[in-house]
């Protein structure tokens, strides 16, 4: 053999070998972000199923609460009304967290008329439910935290930068010199793959918390 025809052989076989590798990391993204994906869609599950834990507490206090502050109809009438607001929202994570706030400001200004009403924090319905809601908020903040975290994952594999193309494109002699410092990472072609197969970046969930004035994971 030649050393021209040599010399295309081996151009080839690196070629060959570079594509091959490509497409397996193209791969191995896709299946990533497929993944990412579906563990955003699963944790957003579980903070609807706690949220609607707490819609469900919402009209036994309500009836507990109008038996002794009869005249704070108007607060449980916000309440009331944020809770239905709440329950019908199809909207982003964002959009809802706007209207689980408006919720928890309603539920916290029912608390308020309670601490008005000494017999009121004394009875035992209204004490069970207060311990039902604080176990359901925990919940919630724990569903909340789980849900923050796939995004953040998710979000980073549709947004990684493909550096390994760009590092490869200057370094035709992959097989002599491996790209040395390489972030793993970066090497993930993920950011082609999210354009290419319309991947987009998911919101996170940020709400109020009922016994703090905010909970922020940025």
């Amino acid at each position: 053999m030649d050393p021209d025809t040599s010399r295309l052989v081996c151009l080839a076989a690196e070629v060959a070998i570079l594509l091959t590798l490509a497409l397996g990391l193209a791969l191995a993204s896709y299946i990533g972000l497929a993944r990412g994906c579906r563990a955003v869609e699963e944790s957003w599950a579980g903070v609807d199923t706690e949220l609607r834990r707490r819609y469900d507490l919402i009209p036994n206090l309500a009836t507990i609460v109008q038996g002794y502050a009869t005249h704070e109809r108007e607060t449980l009438q916000r309440m009331v009304e944020a809770r239905s607001r709440a329950m019908v929202s199809t909207g982003s994570p964002t959009f809802q967290a706007l209207e689980e706030n408006v919720l928890v400001k309603a539920l916290r200004e029912v608390f308020a008329v309670a601490e008005r009403h000494p017999q009121l924090k004394a009875d035992g319905d209204f004490l069970a439910v207060m311990k039902e809601l604080s176990e359901v908020e925990d919940r919630i903040q724990a569903a909340r935290r789980e849900y923050n975290v796939n995004v953040r994952v998710y979000n980073g594999r549709c947004q990684a930068k493909p550096v390994w193309l760009v590092k490869l494109l200057f370094r035709l002699r992959f097989l002599d010199a491996p790209c040395a410092g390489v972030d793993v990472a970066e090497a993930l072609p993920s950011g082609i793959v999210a354009w290419l197969f319309d991947f987009g970046p998911a919101e996170f969930f940020e709400i109020d918390g009922l016994w703090d004035k905010a909970v922020s994971e940025e």
